[in-house]
């Protein structure tokens, strides 16, 4: 459901004017809840106007799509000093931050990982944690946010 909406939506949000920095979606309760994070493209900070017309353009297409085919609140918010880290561009950009990641697959038994952004690419992000490189593959890649 996650990748069929971020297919859905990233476009949409980009006509807008905006970047789609990640979504979470959360089917769970009687209400599902739709949380897009966006940001702006030339680097001034997100405001409720931003979050409001980003809403309204995402609400056009969601509502003829009805790819979640049951109620749903949809909320949009600013990435936050915790910046949500998705695409390999979203790494480079940020290389010399401090960044929380989580892979799902094991690497040499861990899983967790919290330190400098080194370098990204789009195979990998090199994070250095300890005063030792992982090399986190990107296909692998679970949730990384920026440590704020």
């Amino acid at each position: 459901m996650r990748e069929a909406l971020l297919r859905l939506l990233e476009p949409v949000v980009e006509r807008a004017g905006y970047e789609l920095v990640e979504l979470e979606f959360s089917p769970a309760s009687r209400r599902a809840l739709l949380r897009v994070y966006i940001d702006r493209t030339d680097g001034a900070a997100v405001t409720l106007d931003d979050c409001t017309a980003a809403s309204r353009a995402m609400e056009q297409v969601l509502d003829v799509a009805d790819p979640i085919g049951r109620e749903y609140e949809l909320e949009v918010s600013s990435p936050g000093f915790d910046r949500p880290l998705r695409t390999p561009e979203h790494f480079a950009r940020f290389v010399g931050s401090e960044a929380r990641i989580e892979v799902q697959r094991p690497i040499e038994g861990r899983k967790r990982f919290r330190g400098r952004l080194v370098s990204a690419d789009a195979e990998a992000v090199v994070v250095e944690v300890d005063g030792r490189e992982w090399r986190l593959p990107m296909a692998d890649m679970g949730k990384a946010r920026l440590v704020g």
